[in-house]
């Protein structure tokens, strides 16, 4: 079972780096599922519409995850109670529209739950991550509801990523980090089988402030009167995520791979 999960899209640049090159990439590692987190794929860098995650399906993404931004285009809130597979946090203050987790098929007909959670260190308001990382994963299980689990945890906080980790080692298939846009290079494979990394960084150009315009972001940090509201940059986009290739009998991390391509940065082969 080889596994995909791709960093926050973000951008126009970061959206046409998924849509030209994940198909390519689907068919070059035989790719069976693919992840990606969007909250920040609309033009403005933040949220993600409709139109986004229609572009993103026909690319080859099965589910697209998402964080502190999912409401800022506001007809998220209107498709996402029909749209399955977009998720939003699971740990999201109770009654916020659409799911935080879910059941899916794999292109080789495996059932594979994606679960999404937020950090709560400097981040938006939402109930206890680690209460409701304990409470999802007893109802869904490894290899008795769902032969793969992916967990995306949207985070500002190294140190919570790391113990949310540890916590979910031997019970998921992959855990990842995403929300600060740097790829960190700790990528591995944990005690009791499960493939991590504490943050696979971003889709979208590093020749700039996390994805946002570089000199705007300057004349922010130098409280310039004239800077802007932050908006993408629209340089190259790189590609940034974490291949797995699990075991279909336990459900747990064979091998793990980062992808780094295009753009700024330099690419893995």
């Amino acid at each position: 079972m080889n596994i995909l999960i791709l960093g926050d899209i973000v951008g126009p640049s970061g959206r046409e780096a998924l849509i030209k090159k994940l198909p390519n990439l689907i068919k070059k590692k035989k790719l069976d599922f693919v992840i990606v987190n969007g909250e920040n794929a609309a033009d403005s860098g933040v949220g993600i519409t409709k139109k986004n995650t229609e572009e993103f399906f026909e690319a080859g993404t099965d589910v697209i995850t998402s964080g502190n931004h999912i409401w800022d285009e506001k007809e998220t809130m209107e498709f996402i109670t029909s749209e399955k597979r977009l998720l939003r946090p699971e740990n999201l203050i109770k009654g916020s529209p659409g799911l935080g987790s879910g059941i899916f098929k794999s292109k080789n007909n495996k059932k594979v739950a994606v679960i999404n959670l937020m950090g709560n260190i400097f981040m938006k308001k939402c109930e206890d991550v680690f209460e409701s990382a304990k409470k999802i994963t007893q109802t869904i299980k490894l290899k008795r509801d769902a032969d793969f689990i992916i967990v995306d945890l949207h985070g500002e906080i190294t140190s919570e990523k790391m113990a949310m980790g540890h916590f979910l080692d031997g019970q998921v298939t992959l855990f990842v980090g995403t929300h600060t846009h740097v790829p960190t290079s700790d990528y591995r494979i944990m005690e009791k089988g499960t493939a991590y990394q504490t943050d696979i960084g971003m889709c979208g150009d590093y020749n700039s402030v996390i994805g946002m315009n570089r000199d705007n972001s300057l004349k922010k940090f130098f409280k310039d009167p004239s800077a802007k509201k932050h908006y993408p940059a629209l340089g190259e986009a790189t590609l940034s995520g974490l291949i797995v290739k699990a075991n279909d009998d336990t459900g747990l991390a064979k091998e793990i791979e980062p992808i780094i391509i295009g753009g700024a940065l330099k690419s893995f082969k």
